[in-house]
């Protein structure tokens, strides 16, 4: 016997990172949020893991199988309305990647919100999540300096001697902690101040990411593009100068360009057209900006149309978190970078029963620990033959504060 889920408009409720649902008795939340639009999952429902190079393959099989052995009520349907999984993939085949289906999810979207719930169960109630502040002790530990510029210098002579374009190498660091890390309060904070950005979290890792790798509703795809970045320095005089020096950086421009040239590459089998601007924006965060290209498409209207998990299997991993061309970038990730990246620089995000959903890249993340006292923050650079190994250190510095902060403000 198939297993009810209903799906029903809901009227007025609190913002979707302040909801709590005491009757379902778990109070895990899984989240993909921006600027008070996404979708909240409470309580697990049921949870799998894959790994391997076909784990994308894997997981929309398990995904169809789980919504196969539903009785789906929606008269919404809308994209993210109804059954929805909740995705946070590994960067290395090789490592583990969780799906979620959470037992109840509250969508909003355009000034129109639901809430749709697994089982012969009312509606659930929602309620305002009670979340005091709660100071920790934080001390930081890992990712010598030095080791890691050495690691770029390395990088460099690399794509200097003709061997590769461009390679990403990432870092981390650690916060221990004298108390449980409350991941809701990290959301919270990095939600108030990264709004424009994508702020989630699945299974302990929680983050706030600028980078949309791939959004697919009703046969429209939308990827936003990130490479080449630039510190803030607090002065808008000062902000908008360099604002204008990143848009003309010759490094950065082509960091920037093999990045966009890998999505519309990925996308262009599965697309009847594809629109890529001549020249990126400069996208503005509270600490730092970045070169920014939105590339869109429309899916070839063929006997069987792409689904999300062919998008981001093709995608994934993209010049923006791995290198160009792909296979060697990834040859020297492993040979020189040092560290276990785990779900960072992966694909996050959700899906729905129809194949539309929307996928971030991790980025701005950090991994909480089984028992809540650290938290491993990354941070990762994108290196070409302009490069320079203390600079790039510097920016992967910037780029760890949104986790910084948000831990200490906790």
């Amino acid at each position: 016997m198939n297993i009810p889920i209903t799906t029903e408009l809901l009227g007025e409720h609190p913002p979707l990172l302040e909801i709590s649902i005491p009757d379902i008795g778990d109070d895990s939340i899984t989240s993909w949020v921006r600027g008070g639009d996404g979708l909240v999952g409470f309580g697990i429902y049921k949870s799998h893991t894959v790994t391997g190079s076909q784990r994308f393959t894997l997981a929309r099989q398990w995904w169809q199988e789980q919504v196969h052995a539903l009785e789906i009520h929606n008269n919404l349907h809308g994209t993210g309305t109804g059954p929805v999984l909740f995705t946070s993939f590994s960067f290395d085949p090789s490592e583990e990647s969780t799906l979620i289906i959470p037992k109840v999810v509250v969508g909003q979207l355009n000034g129109r919100s639901w809430i749709t719930w697994i089982g012969a169960i009312p509606q659930p109630s929602l309620r305002v999540r009670k979340s005091a502040v709660n100071p920790l002790q934080v001390s930081w530990s890992g990712s010598n300096g030095d080791v890691w510029q050495d690691r770029v210098a390395r990088a460099i002579t690399k794509i200097r001697d003709a061997k590769l374009e461009k390679v990403v190498l990432a870092r981390f660091i650690t916060g221990t902690t004298d108390k449980a890390i409350d991941a809701n309060r990290l959301l919270h904070y990095l939600s108030a101040t990264y709004s424009s950005t994508w702020v989630y979290s699945h299974a302990g890792l929680v983050g706030a990411t600028p980078e949309l790798l791939i959004r697919l509703s009703k046969s429209m795809v939308t990827s936003r593009v990130l490479a080449g970045t630039i510190r803030k320095t607090g002065d808008d005089e000062r902000d908008l100068a360099l604002a204008g020096s990143l848009a003309r950086s010759s490094k950065d421009l082509e960091e920037h360009e093999y990045a966009v040239r890998s999505v519309a590459e990925a996308l262009q089998p599965f697309c009847s057209s594809t629109n890529v601007p001549e020249s990126p924006f400069v996208l503005h965060l509270s600490n730092v900006m970045h070169l920014a290209t939105d590339v869109t498409g429309v899916l070839s209207d063929n006997s069987r149309p792409a689904d999300i998990f062919d998008l981001v299997s093709h995608l994934h991993p993209s010049a923006a978190v791995c290198g160009t061309p792909t296979e060697t970038a990834r040859q020297t990730i492993d040979e020189i970078e040092g560290i276990s990246r785990g779900r960072y620089a992966g694909p996050i995000g959700w899906i729905d029963a129809r194949g539309d959903g929307e996928l971030g890249i991790a980025l701005r993340c950090g991994q909480i620990s089984s028992d809540q006292k650290s938290i491993r923050i990354y941070a990762g650079c994108g290196i070409v033959a302009g490069s320079d190994p203390e600079r790039e250190y510097f920016e992967s510095q910037a780029k760890l504060l949104p986790m910084r902060n948000a831990l200490e403000n906790h």
